[in-house]
């Protein structure tokens, strides 16, 4: 099968020296494999998605000299796939509607019963209050107005004949297989949210579904990203999608060893333009050749 990459930013602000890292390498994989390359932008959040970032991630990309083979696609016109995709799991009963607030859910974890406040790839885990609204039967009416979550150990019980979970995590030609265990699903993830209800999706699950409907066999982001993966093998598998192989590639930070963001205006890609960098010297600074 020949290599498909991607570079997926968001319209939320300046792309910086990470980005370019991350966008050469997908680019250069495919490059070299004779595969292609496409970008595709994560504009969910329309309340923060702006054209004129936009415009700049398209000007930033082909100054450092890449190239996309096929038309951008936009997450913001995709909402049908993702409703579908959720009716799908809420018929399989392994959604549940939530109407908690970041507070309340800051409030339960902290209540003085629990030991310690935990932490997982979306914040705080989830500690089960709306749990219990999880539909017995499929044929209730799926909610529009409340966010929708899923339920993990749910989820897994249906997973029991295609077990082990598993991914191939690949890196600089080092390939290996991750394992995800069970309980670790259960207890150090929980019941993240797949659709919010002023977007009616999430990043966990429109990621999932864009890599599949574009062919994706080769992921390229950064190892913060690692723990979210072990989610999207939770949908792929219960979605009946292919399970690309990921590479998690190390983040570029800054001189106090912080990552980079997108308030990092002094390491924008523009910035850097603007001060006379070529595309060679954005390759250097990442740690790249020529």
């Amino acid at each position: 099968m020949a290599i498909r990459t991607r570079f997926a930013p968001s319209p939320t602000g300046p792309l910086h020296l990470g980005h370019a890292y991350s966008a050469f390498l997908a680019h250069d994989m495919a490059r070299a494999n004779d595969g292609t390359f496409l970008v595709r932008i994560e504009d969910i959040d329309q309340s923060r998605a702006r054209p004129k970032w936009e415009d700049q991630i398209y000007d930033d990309l082909s100054w450092l000299g890449l190239s996309w083979d096929e038309p951008v696609v936009r997450q913001s016109t995709r909402s049908p796939a993702y409703k579908d995709a959720l009716t799908k799991l809420w018929a399989d009963g392994v959604l549940f509607p939530c109407d908690c607030t970041r507070r309340d859910i800051s409030e339960a974890v902290s209540a003085p019963q629990e030991n310690e406040t935990a932490i997982g790839p979306d914040g705080l885990i989830y500690p089960g209050t709306c749990r219990h609204h999880a539909p017995l039967h499929p044929n209730l009416p799926m909610p529009d107005n409340m966010a929708l979550r899923l339920f993990m150990s749910r989820a897994i019980t249906r997973l029991r004949e295609d077990l082990p979970l598993d991914f191939n995590e690949r890196i600089f030609g080092n390939t290996s297989t991750v394992r995800i265990d069970e309980s670790y699903l259960a207890s150090t993830i929980g019941d993240i949210v797949l659709s919010r209800r002023d977007m009616g999706t999430s990043y966990h699950l429109s990621v999932v579904l864009d890599d599949a409907a574009q062919g994706i066999t080769d992921v390229v982001r950064g190892e913060d990203l690692f723990e979210a993966t072990k989610i999207h093998v939770v949908l792929q598998r219960l979605l009946g999608l292919a399970t690309p192989t990921y590479h998690h590639h190390r983040l570029i930070r800054d001189d106090a060893g912080k990552r980079l963001a997108k308030r990092d205006d002094a390491r924008a890609i523009r910035t850097y333009r603007d001060a006379g960098a070529s595309p060679a010297d954005i390759r250097q600074m990442v740690g790249l050749s020529a």
